[in-house]
Parts: C-alpha cells; sequence; structure tokens
C-alpha cells in the first residue's frame, strides 16, 4: 500500500516551489506522479499538515491529501455534473443568448449555483424564458459553443482504465447530455427534457424535474450496484446542486466551484484540467 501523501498539482510548477511545499508539509520524498499532464508530484508525510492546501493555493497549485488505501483501481462510479464541469458553458446560458436574454437567466443561474434559489424553482423561471425559441437553437449551442472541458477526456480515460462506470447527471437537457453520452462513451445520462411543440420550445418540461436530490439518488443507486464493499464512488461539480451527490459520495471533487461547493469537497481542482482528478488516487 502507499503512504499517506499530499499531492500537489498545477500546469506548471518552479522547483523553489515544489520544494517550499515539500518543506512545509515535512515530506520525506518529492515523487513525480501522474504523466506530466498536469505537472504533479506526491509528498509523503509522517503526520497530515492542513495548512498546506492553503500555502498551495496561493502558490497556484492544486493540492489534497491521498490516504495510500486510496488506490485508483478502486473507483467503481465516477458522477459528473455536466454544465461548468465537464463542459466549459452553462447550456442554458447560452441559449439564452440566441433569444437576446442571456443576462436575464444568467443572473438566476448564478444565484441558484450559490445556493441562494432552489434549483428546481429556479430552473422552472429560466426554461419559462425560453419560451418561443426555436428548438434548433439547441443545435446551434452545441455545434458552435459548446467545448469539453480540458482534461476530461483523459480523466474519463484513467478511470475506464480500471472498470469504472461514468454517469453524467446534470440538472441541464437531455439535448446535451445524448450528445455528449455517445461522444464521450459515457455509460448513462440523467437530465431534463425540454419540452418541444412544432420544433418551438415551450418553456415547460417533459416529466419531472431533475434536482439535486434526483442526482444524488441515481449516484446511491449506482453506488448499490457496483461499488460493493470495496469500490469508491468519486463525484465531480462545481454548483450548490451538487451537495446532495456530494454527500453520499466517496470522494468528492469541486471543479473551478462555488465556495459553498468548495467547502464540502474533499478536494478541489482551481487551476489544472479535470484530469488531475486521477491524481488524488494512489
Amino acid at each position: 500500500m502507499s503512504p499517506d501523501a499530499w499531492v500537489v498539482q498545477a500546469p506548471d510548477i518552479a522547483p523553489a516551489t515544489l520544494h517550499a511545499l515539500a518543506r512545509h508539509a515535512a515530506a520525506r520524498a518529492i515523487i513525480p506522479c501522474g504523466n506530466g499532464k498536469p505537472v504533479a508530484y506526491r509528498l509523503p508525510v509522517p503526520v497530515d499538515q492542513p495548512t498546506l492546501a492553503d500555502a498551495a493555493a496561493a502558490a497556484k497549485c492544486d493540492a489534497g491529501f491521498v490516504p495510500g488505501a486510496r488506490r485508483l483501481d478502486r473507483v467503481r462510479v465516477v458522477a459528473m455534473d455536466m454544465d461548468s464541469t465537464l463542459i466549459t458553458i452553462e447550456c442554458i446560458d447560452e441559449i439564452a443568448d440566441l433569444h437576446g436574454i442571456k443576462a436575464d437567466v444568467a443572473t438566476i443561474t448564478a444565484s441558484a449555483m450559490r445556493g441562494e434559489i432552489e434549483f428546481a424553482e429556479s430552473l422552472r423561471r429560466r426554461v419559462r424564458l425560453l419560451a418561443g425559441l426555436p428548438e434548433a437553437a439547441l443545435l446551434r449551442v452545441y455545434d458552435e459553443r459548446l467545448q469539453i472541458t480540458p482534461g476530461a477526456q483523459r480523466m474519463l480515460a484513467g478511470f475506464r482504465a480500471v472498470g469504472a462506470k461514468t454517469l453524467l447527471v446534470s440538472g441541464g437537457f437531455t439535448f446535451f447530455t445524448e450528445r455528449l453520452k455517445a461522444r464521450l462513451q459515457l455509460d448513462h445520462t440523467l437530465a431534463n427534457t425540454l419540452r418541444v411543440k412544432d420544433g418551438i420550445l415551450t418553456g415547460d418540461f417533459e416529466g419531472a424535474i431533475v434536482d439535486a436530490q434526483a442526482k444524488a439518488d441515481m449516484v446511491v443507486a449506482w453506488k448499490l450496484k457496483y461499488a460493493g464493499s470495496d469500490g469508491l464512488v468519486v463525484t465531480l461539480g462545481d454548483g450548490a446542486n451538487d451537495l446532495p451527490m456530494f454527500a453520499v459520495a466517496d470522494v468528492s471533487i469541486a471543479y473551478r466551484a462555488k465556495p459553498v461547493v468548495r467547502a464540502a469537497a474533499t478536494h478541489t481542482i482551481d487551476h489544472c484540467g479535470l484530469d488531475a482528478a486521477l491524481n488524488y488516487f494512489s
């Protein structure tokens, strides 16, 4: 079993910065890990040094304490949020931009992600504002504006290589999640279906809204089905509606996240791409 260690990573780390962080941690060694995307090092430590996280953040590095028993090959389920996590945009904001109301919708989105408005209600308000928009606008957003987050494909490949199932759970829309499922070879998706009539968005949904609890319930179901007694469930997200699924995970990772989400997560990624998640396992 690997020793307990702090992992420090960044797009690049100057030697002086690395050695200063190693001294701060009272590390017994500096061990390169990963394959250089991002630059990452394990710092084995005799005892945890919680203040290292602040020192690493000040040096523009991501850092996290990784128990030696938390092996990558134990990961059985990886559940991800979509908007601003697996992809770089908030789809509903970009749809609204084509409707000339991005500022109105983005204000509600930001408030919901900070946890100031209950998610389901915020989503109803935003979707109502989209009424009358041609469905073709969704394809324009997918083709012209949607980009996969840097490091996401390498992260998915790394987790798949150890046999993990990949789950995309989103308060966004099936129009996007189903296309991403095929594009990224994901195992399953859960999202909301927009109601369309005669090629026009009605401002309503088909079926129940996928909210924070629905996302968490799906993670629990997959945990029971695939994790077994020793498997790990990993969740990644950025907004307040990811908190319930963080609570049922073994390891939760906040990606470029709001403060309330960062505070609840096992680890944060603020400077690296999503592939940094792989280095939070021994």
